[in-house]
């Protein structure tokens, strides 16, 4: 029985957007409602959010999740410290390994998360990472075993030291969703692929 636990990194400042991006409008819905949702109706056996930016804002904003709210306190050290913040939380339960979503890559559903699922199981490798059209995206897996590497990992390099280091094991599993490879940093890219379009839309030229 592999058990897999799903990371949402959420406790940047959101610079760039101006607003916090876990707050931002999703059809609807928050990216953080939305991510949360998809990911706790998926396979994954937990998930935890990384909050650290106005944490207290996050955690009153959204009190059902405040259970699995994780406040990372180094947060202006990087998107790494977020990642070993709640690693030393799902290690404690034995987790086989973990997926780590970006709060502001939204276009995640459950069915590419079982997806990605399925390929870790029947692979065995140590990383899995979606890709769309050979372009590599997000959400990530890595396996237990990778759990020290990425708790040591340089601070400057973060994450991207341990996939180059594996860069021979690693699964890309092709999918057929484009927003595995969109960030919505800026006003103008809310603008463009959620006021606008859905994702892959523009590139397409499809309507």
């Amino acid at each position: 029985m592999h058990t897999l636990a799903g990371l949402i990194l959420s406790a940047g400042k959101s610079r760039r957007m101006g607003k916090p991006k876990p707050l931002l409008e999703f059809f609807g819905r928050t990216f953080l409602d939305h991510i949360y949702g998809e990911a706790i109706q998926s396979e994954l056996s937990q998930v935890w959010i990384v909050i650290g930016h106005d944490s207290q804002r996050i955690l009153s904003q959204f009190p059902y999740m405040k259970d699995k709210m994780l406040v990372n306190s180094h947060y202006e050290q990087g998107q790494l410290s977020s990642i070993q913040c709640g690693l030393r939380q799902v290690r404690q339960s034995g987790i086989d390994a973990i997926m780590i979503f970006l709060i502001d890559q939204p276009f995640v559903n459950r069915d590419l998360i079982d997806q990605l699922i399925e390929q870790y199981i029947k692979s065995g490798c140590p990383i899995v990472i979606p890709s769309y059209r050979q372009r590599r995206g997000h959400p990530i897996i890595f396996a237990e075993p990778l759990f020290d590497e990425l708790l040591n990992a340089p601070a400057n390099l973060g994450a991207v030291s341990v996939v180059r280091k594996h860069e021979k094991e690693i699964l890309h599993v092709e999918v057929d969703n484009p927003g595995v490879l969109i960030d919505i940093d800026t006003p103008e890219d809310y603008l463009k692929y959620i006021i606008l379009g859905a994702p892959g839309e523009k590139e397409e030229g499809n309507s």
